[in-house]
């Protein structure tokens, strides 16, 4: 079984701080990761860093295909939601948007969204990427709780096709997951 996220030895700094040192992460399919501790100890930036959007200050970083949901929406929001969807997304696209409950929001353009339904997009994004390594920084945020229990069936869902998930959030998700706490 071939890894689908290998780090060894990383190291971040971030506005000449040293985030953390010596990190080794490993995610096989079917496997996840969340990322816990204080705000400030790294989470969205090791989140950040195996995306690609930051460097290691040191270490190796190998990764399969990878999906983002951040803070960040990345969709026009001029766009109606299913076409701005489409820019990003595979043919799973549909089954992500019903899977999260937005398909009936795809005729809207994305900027009437509400909080919670363009966080829903963009968990759909990812959904319907076809990414094998899904990498979710606070994906909870914004979500009520049809919304979190959508989510949690599409984790284990992926999970159970062989994908990988590394999350970061302050709330715990369902299912087993092993944890990693950074500034313990």
């Amino acid at each position: 079984m071939s890894l689908l996220l290998d780090g060894q030895r990383l190291a971040l700094v971030r506005g000449g701080r040293l985030l953390f040192d010596g990190l080794g992460l490993a995610l096989a399919p079917g496997e996840a990761l969340h990322v816990t501790g204080p705000n400030g100890t790294g989470k969205s930036s090791l989140i950040r860093l195996v995306a690609g959007l930051l460097t290691p200050s040191a270490g190796r970083l190998e990764r399969a295909d990878a999906a983002l949901a951040d803070e960040g929406l990345a969709l026009d929001r001029e766009l109606p939601l299913s076409r701005a969807l489409s820019f990003w997304a595979g043919p799973k696209l549909g089954e992500a948007m019903t899977g999260l409950g937005i398909d009936h929001l795809a005729d809207v353009p994305v900027r009437l969204l509400s909080t919670g339904q363009r966080k829903r997009a963009v968990l759909a994004r990812v959904m319907a990427s076809g990414a094998p390594l899904w990498l979710l920084d606070e994906p909870l945020n914004g979500l009520d709780r049809d919304g979190a229990e959508r989510l949690a069936n599409a984790l284990a869902d992926h999970r159970r096709s062989g994908g990988a998930i590394l999350a970061a959030s302050h709330v715990p998700f369902p299912g087993e997951w092993r944890t990693l706490e950074l500034g313990a």
